[in-house]
This record gives C-alpha cells, structure tokens and sequence, in this order.
C-alpha cells in the first residue's frame, strides 16, 4: 500500500471538522490585511467555500473566483454561496486556469501544505494577480502543535500512530512561508502568527468534530476495507484465543 495522501471530498463533513475554524482564523487574518473594499479575488484551495463565504461578508468583492481539486467540495461551495460575483470550479493549484493580471488579490486559506510543490503554487498566484495586487495565505501552525486537533494526534502518537500530515507540512512554518514569499519576488512581505479558540459544550462534541478529520476518516476506510463481508453484506470477524492446559505428575 502507498503512502496515504489527505483528501477532504466532504463538504459538509469538513465544515464542522475545519470550516469553522477556517472562519475564525479568517476574521483575525482579513482584519490583518485590511483590504480595500471591492476588487478582484481569487480564493486558491477554497475547498468547501468557508473563507469564501466569509470574504464576500467582510470585503464586498466585485468578484471573486473559487478554485479547488475536490469536485466534492466545489459542489458544497456552490450551494453555500449563490451569488452572481462568484464563481466555483475544480482546478490546479499549480496550473491556474486564469490569464496573467486578472485580479487584485489572490488568497490560499490553509492550502499551502496541501500543494506538492508550494514554490509553485506561490509563483502561480504572482502570476494572476495584477502589479500593486495582494497575494497572502494562512496556515495551521501544524509542526508547532497548532492544529486544532494536534491534542488527538498527540495522543494517536503515543499508541505509536505516525501523524497523517499534509505532503508539504514544511510550508506551514512561518519562517519557511515568509522564504516563499521573498522568492516568489513579492515585496513588503510580513508575516505574524494567528491565535484563536473555539469552545464546545462538552468532550463528546468536540470528538464528533474532530471524528471529521483525516487520520480518523482514513482510519474508518482502511478498517472497512480490511473486514471480510459475505453476499448479505453481514461483516464477519474472526477471532483466535490461545489456551494451555497440564496435569501433575502422578
């Protein structure tokens, strides 16, 4: 078996898993850039359009351009965002499907340790945004235990469970994501660390939430598909016990 790869197909599924703490992370980060209101947006990795939901709310874009691999989560977007200024496809991170100069602002939110090779994608987003424009990202402060649930993998790695982290994790660092941005050519570049919390009325919900995530979604696929079923459906489990008996000497 290869190496497992992250996918969120699931929009409504990620929506309580990230969505949410997508917004919060968000509201912090639009307050941080200060954009002007109106122009033109492309939203790199929305994945089920939580961010873009939120940056049509914040900053009356006149539009705004969605991109995502995930066909599922495009669907999602689309039914959470009907509006005439936005538009969702499934595309390329790294092979934008836009002219050069299109937009005033290009934006990944928690994207960057998704794309394989983030120097490109980076290069990608210079590329489509007009000269002035913006181009900025955040992301999960994954290697210094910022995500949300790093307490669950944590825990999943005492029991010897090597986390499940995105292909280029390296990229979320603030050092590493402050480097791409120089090398990409791009001035006036800073960088500042985003804190939020979130709070869950009891254990069992933030479990639920958290039942939405890759490691325990992956996890759940690999198990059914390891268990035998017969015609019916029915799972049948096996099970072995050893035993041991003697007899005194006489």
């Amino acid at each position: 078996m290869g190496e497992q790869q992250i996918r969120f197909d699931d929009g409504a599924a990620y929506e309580e898993f990230m969505g949410k703490w997508s917004r919060l992370a968000g509201d912090v980060f639009l307050d941080w850039l200060a954009p002007e209101v109106g122009g033109r947006w492309v939203d790199v990795g929305c994945g089920n359009g939580a961010f873009t939901e939120l940056l049509v709310q914040r900053c009356g874009p006149v539009e705004v351009q969605g991109i995502d691999p995930s066909e599922g989560q495009i669907a999602y977007a689309r039914t959470r965002l009907e509006s005439p200024t936005v538009r969702f496809q499934v595309g390329d991170s790294m092979a934008l499907p836009y002219a050069d100069a299109t937009f005033d602002a290009a934006v990944m939110a928690l994207v960057i340790f998704f794309v394989p090779e983030p120097a490109k994608g980076v290069a990608e987003m210079v590329r489509v945004v007009k000269p002035g424009g913006s181009v900025s990202a955040y992301a999960w402060d994954i290697l210094g235990d910022g995500f949300p649930i790093a307490a669950l993998q944590q825990e999943m790695a005492a029991f010897g469970l090597k986390p499940l982290w995105p292909p280029s994790v390296e990229a979320s660092r603030i050092d590493a994501m402050k480097a791409l941005w120089k090398g990409a050519g791009l001035v006036e570049v800073k960088a500042r660390k985003i804190t939020v919390r979130r709070s869950f009325v009891n254990f069992d919900a933030f479990w639920n939430s958290a039942m939405g995530g890759p490691r325990v979604a992956l996890l759940k696929d690999r198990l059914h598909d390891r268990l035998p079923r017969d015609a019916a459906g029915q799972v049948r489990v096996t099970a072995r016990a050893n035993a041991v008996k003697g007899r005194l000497p006489a």
